[in-house]
Protein backbone atom coordinates (compact mmCIF):
# COMPACT_ATOMS: atom_id res chain seq x y z
CA UNK A 1 0.00 0.00 0.00
CA UNK A 2 1.73 3.21 -1.12
CA UNK A 3 1.39 6.18 1.20
CA UNK A 4 2.83 9.65 1.47
CA UNK A 5 5.18 10.76 -1.28
CA UNK A 6 5.04 7.37 -3.01
CA UNK A 7 1.24 7.58 -3.31
CA UNK A 8 1.44 11.21 -4.41
CA UNK A 9 3.91 10.30 -7.16
CA UNK A 10 1.76 7.38 -8.28
CA UNK A 11 -1.28 9.66 -8.59
CA UNK A 12 0.69 12.19 -10.62
CA UNK A 13 2.29 9.55 -12.86
CA UNK A 14 -0.86 7.52 -13.58
CA UNK A 15 -2.20 8.20 -17.09
CA UNK A 16 -5.94 8.67 -17.47
CA UNK A 17 -6.69 8.90 -21.21
CA UNK A 18 -10.09 9.92 -22.54
CA UNK A 19 -12.81 7.55 -21.41
CA UNK A 20 -10.94 6.38 -18.33
CA UNK A 21 -10.63 7.30 -14.66
CA UNK A 22 -8.23 6.16 -11.96
CA UNK A 23 -9.17 6.21 -8.30
CA UNK A 24 -7.65 5.49 -4.91
CA UNK A 25 -9.44 4.93 -1.59
CA UNK A 26 -8.19 7.01 1.34
CA UNK A 27 -10.54 5.52 3.95
CA UNK A 28 -14.08 6.34 5.10
CA UNK A 29 -15.75 8.01 2.08
CA UNK A 30 -12.47 9.56 0.95
CA UNK A 31 -11.36 8.99 -2.65
CA UNK A 32 -8.86 10.48 -5.07
CA UNK A 33 -10.12 10.55 -8.67
CA UNK A 34 -7.88 11.20 -11.66
CA UNK A 35 -9.81 12.03 -14.83
CA UNK A 36 -7.54 13.18 -17.65
CA UNK A 37 -5.28 15.82 -16.13
CA UNK A 38 -7.75 16.70 -13.38
CA UNK A 39 -7.24 15.32 -9.85
CA UNK A 40 -10.24 15.41 -7.53
CA UNK A 41 -10.26 14.68 -3.81
CA UNK A 42 -13.70 13.78 -2.42
CA UNK A 43 -14.21 13.63 1.37
CA UNK A 44 -10.48 13.21 1.94
CA UNK A 45 -9.89 12.67 5.67
CA UNK A 46 -6.21 13.53 6.20
CA UNK A 47 -6.08 14.75 9.81
CA UNK A 48 -4.56 12.62 12.58
CA UNK A 49 -7.93 12.46 14.33
CA UNK A 50 -8.19 10.67 17.71
CA UNK A 51 -9.51 7.14 17.46
CA UNK A 52 -9.01 6.63 13.76
CA UNK A 53 -7.94 3.06 12.97
CA UNK A 54 -6.41 3.86 9.57
CA UNK A 55 -3.70 6.55 9.62
CA UNK A 56 -3.79 9.35 7.00
CA UNK A 57 -2.36 8.20 3.69
CA UNK A 58 -1.32 11.71 2.58
CA UNK A 59 -0.43 15.10 3.99
CA UNK A 60 -1.66 18.35 2.40
CA UNK A 61 1.76 19.07 0.87
CA UNK A 62 1.66 15.64 -0.80
CA UNK A 63 -1.72 16.46 -2.37
CA UNK A 64 -0.66 19.77 -3.95
CA UNK A 65 -1.72 18.40 -7.36
CA UNK A 66 -5.42 18.66 -6.41
CA UNK A 67 -7.60 20.42 -8.99
CA UNK A 68 -10.85 20.18 -7.03
CA UNK A 69 -11.39 19.35 -3.35
CA UNK A 70 -14.95 18.26 -2.61
CA UNK A 71 -16.58 17.98 0.81
CA UNK A 72 -20.05 16.50 1.09
CA UNK A 73 -20.93 17.83 4.55
CA UNK A 74 -19.45 19.48 7.62
CA UNK A 75 -18.28 16.47 9.63
CA UNK A 76 -14.58 16.06 10.39
CA UNK A 77 -14.12 12.97 8.23
CA UNK A 78 -15.65 14.66 5.18
CA UNK A 79 -14.79 18.35 5.37
CA UNK A 80 -11.46 18.19 7.15
CA UNK A 81 -11.30 21.56 8.90
CA UNK A 82 -7.90 20.73 10.41
CA UNK A 83 -6.31 20.14 7.01
CA UNK A 84 -8.16 22.42 4.57
CA UNK A 85 -6.43 25.71 5.57
CA UNK A 86 -2.97 24.25 4.89
CA UNK A 87 -4.23 22.42 1.83
CA UNK A 88 -5.55 25.67 0.36
CA UNK A 89 -1.94 26.92 0.33
CA UNK A 90 -0.22 23.77 -0.94
CA UNK A 91 -2.88 23.19 -3.64
CA UNK A 92 -2.99 26.83 -4.67
CA UNK A 93 -4.99 26.24 -7.86
CA UNK A 94 -7.69 24.05 -6.30
CA UNK A 95 -11.32 25.03 -5.87
CA UNK A 96 -13.24 23.75 -2.84
CA UNK A 97 -16.74 22.40 -3.61
CA UNK A 98 -19.17 22.29 -0.67
CA UNK A 99 -22.90 22.52 0.06
CA UNK A 100 -24.01 26.07 -0.71
CA UNK A 101 -25.44 26.53 2.78
CA UNK A 102 -21.92 26.06 4.25
CA UNK A 103 -19.92 28.13 1.77
CA UNK A 104 -19.71 31.51 3.53
CA UNK A 105 -19.15 30.01 6.97
CA UNK A 106 -16.38 27.70 5.80
CA UNK A 107 -14.65 30.46 3.87
CA UNK A 108 -14.65 32.76 6.89
CA UNK A 109 -13.72 30.15 9.50
CA UNK A 110 -11.03 28.38 7.47
CA UNK A 111 -9.53 31.46 5.85
CA UNK A 112 -10.09 30.20 2.32
CA UNK A 113 -10.88 33.07 -0.09
CA UNK A 114 -14.56 33.16 -1.15
CA UNK A 115 -13.62 32.99 -4.83
CA UNK A 116 -12.08 29.56 -4.22
CA UNK A 117 -15.13 28.20 -2.38
CA UNK A 118 -17.89 26.88 -4.66
CA UNK A 119 -21.36 26.07 -3.35
CA UNK A 120 -23.84 23.59 -4.82
CA UNK A 121 -27.23 22.32 -3.77
CA UNK A 122 -29.62 19.62 -4.93
CA UNK A 123 -29.55 19.17 -8.74
CA UNK A 124 -27.40 22.26 -9.22
CA UNK A 125 -24.47 21.81 -11.61
CA UNK A 126 -21.12 23.59 -11.92
CA UNK A 127 -18.27 23.01 -14.37
CA UNK A 128 -14.54 23.64 -13.97
CA UNK A 129 -11.82 22.70 -16.49
CA UNK A 130 -14.07 20.16 -18.17
CA UNK A 131 -15.25 18.59 -14.89
CA UNK A 132 -19.02 18.81 -14.38
CA UNK A 133 -20.33 18.30 -10.85
CA UNK A 134 -24.00 18.05 -9.86
CA UNK A 135 -25.13 18.14 -6.25
CA UNK A 136 -27.54 15.45 -5.06
CA UNK A 137 -29.26 15.95 -1.70
CA UNK A 138 -28.23 13.32 0.84
CA UNK A 139 -30.20 12.09 3.86
CA UNK A 140 -27.87 11.63 6.84
CA UNK A 141 -30.11 10.19 8.47
CA UNK A 142 -32.53 12.97 7.46
CA UNK A 143 -32.39 15.42 4.57
CA UNK A 144 -32.49 18.33 7.06
CA UNK A 145 -33.47 20.79 4.35
CA UNK A 146 -33.18 24.40 5.55
CA UNK A 147 -36.70 25.77 5.21
CA UNK A 148 -35.85 29.49 4.78
CA UNK A 149 -33.36 28.88 1.96
CA UNK A 150 -34.38 25.48 0.59
CA UNK A 151 -30.74 24.38 0.81
CA UNK A 152 -29.37 21.04 1.99
CA UNK A 153 -26.46 20.54 4.43
CA UNK A 154 -25.58 17.08 3.13
CA UNK A 155 -24.83 16.31 -0.51
CA UNK A 156 -23.61 13.59 -2.80
CA UNK A 157 -21.99 14.47 -6.11
CA UNK A 158 -22.41 13.25 -9.67
CA UNK A 159 -19.06 13.82 -11.37
CA UNK A 160 -18.80 13.85 -15.17
CA UNK A 161 -15.25 14.13 -16.45
CA UNK A 162 -13.01 12.74 -19.19
CA UNK A 163 -15.85 10.66 -20.64
CA UNK A 164 -16.68 8.99 -17.30
CA UNK A 165 -19.63 9.45 -14.92
CA UNK A 166 -19.29 8.72 -11.21
CA UNK A 167 -21.60 9.05 -8.22
CA UNK A 168 -20.22 9.66 -4.75
CA UNK A 169 -23.15 9.59 -2.32
CA UNK A 170 -21.41 11.18 0.65
CA UNK A 171 -22.99 9.99 3.88
CA UNK A 172 -26.51 9.04 2.87
CA UNK A 173 -29.51 6.85 3.53
CA UNK A 174 -31.85 5.87 0.73
CA UNK A 175 -34.84 8.21 0.61
CA UNK A 176 -37.92 8.56 -1.60
CA UNK A 177 -36.88 10.10 -4.89
CA UNK A 178 -33.14 9.41 -4.71
CA UNK A 179 -33.19 6.60 -7.26
CA UNK A 180 -35.37 8.68 -9.61
CA UNK A 181 -32.90 11.59 -9.44
CA UNK A 182 -29.97 9.34 -10.24
CA UNK A 183 -31.69 7.41 -13.02
CA UNK A 184 -30.97 10.15 -15.60
CA UNK A 185 -27.29 9.13 -15.54
CA UNK A 186 -25.55 5.90 -16.52
CA UNK A 187 -22.75 5.52 -13.98
CA UNK A 188 -19.38 3.99 -14.60
CA UNK A 189 -18.77 3.88 -10.84
CA UNK A 190 -20.88 4.39 -7.71
CA UNK A 191 -19.24 4.92 -4.30
CA UNK A 192 -21.71 4.06 -1.51
CA UNK A 193 -21.50 3.83 2.30
CA UNK A 194 -22.50 0.52 3.88
CA UNK A 195 -22.05 1.10 7.63
CA UNK A 196 -25.79 1.29 8.34
CA UNK A 197 -27.45 2.83 11.39
CA UNK A 198 -29.13 1.87 14.65
CA UNK A 199 -30.51 3.42 17.83
CA UNK A 200 -27.38 2.73 19.89
CA UNK A 201 -25.12 4.65 17.51
CA UNK A 202 -27.63 7.42 16.94
CA UNK A 203 -27.84 7.94 20.70
CA UNK A 204 -24.03 8.37 20.62
CA UNK A 205 -24.48 11.02 17.88
CA UNK A 206 -23.06 8.65 15.26
CA UNK A 207 -25.38 9.54 12.42
CA UNK A 208 -26.20 6.65 10.11
CA UNK A 209 -26.04 5.67 6.47
CA UNK A 210 -27.34 3.00 4.13
CA UNK A 211 -27.17 -0.58 5.30
CA UNK A 212 -25.20 -2.85 3.00
CA UNK A 213 -28.51 -4.29 1.73
CA UNK A 214 -29.88 -0.82 0.91
CA UNK A 215 -26.67 0.15 -0.88
CA UNK A 216 -26.78 -3.09 -2.84
CA UNK A 217 -30.38 -2.54 -3.90
CA UNK A 218 -29.67 1.02 -5.03
CA UNK A 219 -26.74 -0.18 -7.12
CA UNK A 220 -28.76 -3.14 -8.37
CA UNK A 221 -31.48 -0.80 -9.61
CA UNK A 222 -29.12 1.66 -11.31
CA UNK A 223 -26.68 -0.92 -12.76
CA UNK A 224 -23.39 1.03 -12.71
CA UNK A 225 -20.33 -0.39 -14.42
CA UNK A 226 -18.82 -0.84 -10.95
CA UNK A 227 -20.01 -0.34 -7.38
CA UNK A 228 -17.55 0.35 -4.57
CA UNK A 229 -18.61 0.07 -0.89
CA UNK A 230 -16.98 2.41 1.63
CA UNK A 231 -17.28 3.90 5.14
CA UNK A 232 -16.74 0.63 6.97
CA UNK A 233 -13.35 0.62 8.68
CA UNK A 234 -12.23 3.90 10.25
CA UNK A 235 -13.80 4.03 13.73
CA UNK A 236 -14.46 1.13 16.07
CA UNK A 237 -18.16 1.86 16.85
CA UNK A 238 -19.05 2.35 13.19
CA UNK A 239 -17.93 -0.69 11.19
CA UNK A 240 -19.39 -3.20 8.75
CA UNK A 241 -17.96 -6.22 6.93
CA UNK A 242 -17.77 -5.32 3.20
CA UNK A 243 -17.78 -9.00 2.30
CA UNK A 244 -21.43 -9.11 3.39
CA UNK A 245 -22.15 -6.46 0.77
CA UNK A 246 -20.21 -8.36 -1.90
CA UNK A 247 -21.90 -11.66 -1.04
CA UNK A 248 -25.37 -10.08 -1.09
CA UNK A 249 -24.65 -8.49 -4.46
CA UNK A 250 -23.38 -11.80 -5.85
CA UNK A 251 -26.60 -13.58 -4.90
CA UNK A 252 -29.14 -10.88 -5.71
CA UNK A 253 -27.42 -9.04 -8.58
CA UNK A 254 -24.93 -11.58 -9.97
CA UNK A 255 -24.11 -9.54 -13.08
CA UNK A 256 -23.12 -6.46 -11.10
CA UNK A 257 -19.39 -5.75 -10.81
CA UNK A 258 -18.27 -5.05 -7.23
CA UNK A 259 -14.92 -3.90 -5.89
CA UNK A 260 -14.04 -4.01 -2.19
CA UNK A 261 -11.40 -1.27 -2.07
CA UNK A 262 -8.09 -1.43 -0.27
CA UNK A 263 -6.42 1.66 1.13
CA UNK A 264 -4.15 3.41 -1.33
CA UNK A 265 -4.63 0.78 -4.04
CA UNK A 266 -5.04 2.12 -7.57
CA UNK A 267 -8.03 1.12 -9.66
CA UNK A 268 -8.51 2.16 -13.30
CA UNK A 269 -11.80 1.99 -15.19
CA UNK A 270 -12.42 2.50 -18.89
CA UNK A 271 -9.80 3.28 -21.45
Amino acid sequence: MPTGQALSQEIEATPAPRGSCAFWWLGQMGFVLKCGDQVLYVDAFLAAYPGRRIPPLLQPAEAAHASLILGTHDHADHIDRVVWPDWSHSAARAKFVVPEILKKQLSAELGIPPERMVGLTDLQTGEWNGVKITGIAAAHEFLDRDEPTGLYPYLGYVIEANGCTLYHSGDCCVYEGLQAKLSKWKFDVMFLPINGRDARRLKMNIIGNMTYQEAADLAGALKPGLVVPAHFEMFEPNREDPQLFADYMAVKYPRQNVLIPRHGERMIIGG
